[in-house]
This record gives structure tokens, C-alpha cells and sequence, in this order.
């Protein structure tokens, strides 16, 4: 098995060209009304072309009350489905297969953004929110499970293959996954099986909305200290998700070279240990400071059946493409704008990779 191996997705005999997934990243190009923009669409397009596998879409808000920056895209109306279609067409056109990444971002939805107080599992605040979210109540939780399907079945409509469910980076989901952040009394919360219930709820509403074919990718945070997903509870919530007519396994690493942070006993990485947890059969996703083609065939080795890369796809659109020439090292940052330019990056999208330490050479150090 190599990176530019073919792979097929177990459930829903799926073909991919090779095991390398974009994955989603903000880049804050979409229109005001959560429309795509030609220049997002162009920026996708361009990775669908340079070979990659899977394309994901950036996180996108399926109800108004879950935009968490400027720029997002939405799956939450259907004046937003024109444009979908273009990408999605686009992606297939290209060889590659499209998932758009849904969400809500919970206590990080601004009222600036939305007009209207931040909700979460329970009442919130962390660092850099403008103030404290609200509990959900039952209903209004049903509600929003409802909103992530009615964007499925829009994704779907659009000619999506599939979605990513983004439980992951402390956004909504992730935020009644964990511990510290979801504090309820009721069926929502409590053991994991309760605070898990809202996703299970989400993929359950996507499955009666969507056809068979239609793939459901789950991204999860190993662990997050301060919300309280510990990487035992990740693990076990992996084996859940087999039984749940998942797709796709996502772990996001960050590194995933390293194992887990407080247990320094146990030098299994972060991806191996999930290997283990899970079916052989289970397609495991693993992303997390790859960039060059031994890093991408380490992961593999590791057990991931697909490996994802964000920054060094933003710089090299044909970074997938050049897997398999031997030891490929593509150039790291800094980089010119010109050069981002080049690769299709619009000017407020490099100006947004400004604010990365040390990607662009004229931006932050």
C-alpha cells in the first residue's frame, strides 16, 4: 500500500484514485449570504485538478446561527445550491470526490455575526468570545439536528458525493462531546453515550435524508483538555461510529507523529492507537502536519487508509500528483503572495494566511 494506491470506501464501494484528501480549511472567500464565490470555487478546483482523492469543502454553517467568522460558506438555504452544483460538478470533472464540511459553531458564533446570543450544551465562555453562550434546549437541539440534515439532503441535490460531520476543534458538536463543556442533566449529556447523542442524532438524519451512495465522513479531536475530550472517550466514540453506517473516521492530530501528550508511557501515535481501536475495515482518515511523501507514507504505515494535508495543499495544488516520484520534499514556508497567487489563492485568502506564523513572507513572524 502506497499513497497513490487506489482505495474504496467499504460501505459504499466508492473508488478513489489514491489515498490523499484535502482537507477542509477556512480561507474566509465566500459571500456575505454564505454563498461560494468563483474565487472560492476556483481555489477547490484547482486541488481537484493536482490529483487529490477527496476534496473537502471549508467548514460550512447549516443554520444562520452558526457562523463563526467573516467569509464562511453556508449549506443552510437554497439560494446557496447554484453554486454548489458548479463546485461539485467541477470536483467530479476532475477525477476527485467532493465533501462539504457542516457545522455549527455553538459558543463561537458571535451575535456580531449572527445578531443573536451564542449557543452551546451548556452555558460557555472561553477566551476570545465576545460573550457567554446560552444552553440549548431539547427542542432546539432537535432542531439543529434537523438543519444538519436539511444540508446534507441540500449537499446532495447539489451533487455532493458526500459530507463531513465536524465534530472536532471545539465547535458545537465538540462541545457537547465534552466533559467540561456539556454539563447536562439530561439524555444529552452525562456518560459519553449522552453527550455523543447529538451527533448520533446528526448522522442518523443525514441517513434518512440521503441516498445510500452518499458518504458521511465524522472528524473528531482526539483529545482537547479544556473541553474536556479526553483521548480515552475519542477512542471508544471511534467504535461507536463503526456501528453507526459512518463512512469515514477522521482524526484530526495535529502532529501525527507523536502519541498522546500525558501518557508519555505509551509511544503509540495518536492514529496507530485508533488503528487498533476500530475494524480493520473501517477507513481511517488521519491529518496532522504532513508534508512530504515519507510523512504521508509514515502515516499510512501507522494504519490511516487515507491521509489528509491542508498547508501544504494551500502552497502545492499538485502536491497529490507528485506522490509516488520518490522522497517528493515539496518547499515549505514562507512563501510570496505571488507564489500563493499563483496557486490560485485570492487576494483576501492570502491575506488571511498572513495571520499564520511564518507562511507568508510578508506577513506575521
Amino acid at each position: 500500500m502506497t499513497v497513490n494506491s487506489g482505495f474504496t470506501l467499504s460501505r459504499t464501494g466508492t473508488d478513489l484514485r489514491n489515498r490523499t484528501v484535502l482537507a477542509a480549511m477556512t480561507n474566509k472567500q465566500s459571500e456575505q449570504d454564505g454563498t461560494l464565490s468563483k474565487a472560492e470555487i476556483k481555489w477547490l478546483l484547482r486541488r481537484a485538478e493536482g490529483g487529490f482523492a477527496i476534496v473537502t469543502t471549508a467548514a460550512s454553517h447549516v443554520h444562520p446561527s452558526g457562523k463563526s467568522w467573516e467569509g464562511e460558506m453556508g449549506v443552510w438555504g437554497d439560494h446557496q445550491i447554484p453554486r454548489l452544483a458548479e463546485l461539485a460538478d467541477g470536483i467530479r470533472e476532475r477525477g476527485a470526490v467532493s465533501l462539504a464540511q457542516v457545522f455549527h459553531g455553538g459558543l463561537r458564533a458571535p451575535r456580531s455575526l449572527t445578531g443573536q446570543q451564542p449557543v452551546s450544551a451548556s452555558e460557555n465562555r472561553e477566551d476570545g468570545v465576545e460573550e457567554i453562550s446560552r444552553e440549548l434546549s431539547s427542542s432546539e437541539i432537535t432542531d439543529l439536528v434537523d438543519a444538519f440534515a436539511e444540508a446534507a439532503e441540500r449537499c446532495e441535490k447539489a451533487g455532493f458525493d458526500g459530507v463531513e460531520v465536524h465534530g472536532a476543534h471545539g465547535y458545537l458538536i465538540c462541545q457537547f462531546l465534552g466533559e467540561k463543556t456539556n454539563r447536562r442533566n439530561d439524555r444529552w449529556g452525562g456518560n459519553l453515550i449522552g453527550r455523543s447523542l447529538f451527533l448520533r442524532e446528526i448522522v442518523r438524519a443525514i441517513r434518512s435524508r440521503t441516498s445510500e451512495a452518499f458518504i458521511v465522513s465524522v472528524r473528531l479531536s482526539p483529545q482537547i483538555d479544556n473541553i474536556g475530550v479526553s483521548l480515552r472517550d475519542s477512542i471508544e466514540l471511534a467504535r461507536m461510529l463503526a456501528d453507526w453506517d459512518v463512512d469515514i473516521i477522521h482524526i484530526s492530530c495535529w502532529d501525527a507523529f507523536v502519541g498522546a501528550e500525558n501518557e508519555p508511557e505509551d509511544p503509540r501515535t495518536i492514529t496507530r492507537r485508533f488503528r487498533e481501536a476500530i475494524p480493520p475495515s473501517f477507513p481511517l482518515l488521519s491529518t496532522g502536519s504532513v508534508w512530504t511523501e515519507e510523512d504521508a507514507e509514515f502515516v499510512l504505515g501507522e494504519g490511516a487508509d487515507l491521509i489528509g494535508v491542508a498547508r501544504v495543499a494551500i502552497a502545492h495544488p499538485n502536491w497529490a500528483s507528485r506522490l509516488g516520484d520518490g522522497g517528493y520534499e515539496p518547499n515549505r514556508p514562507p512563501f510570496t503572495p505571488e507564489h500563493l497567487l499563483d496557486a490560485d489563492l485570492s487576494p483576501v485568502f492570502v491575506d488571511y494566511m498572513r495571520k499564520w506564523r511564518g507562511y507568508v513572507t510578508d506577513g506575521r513572524e
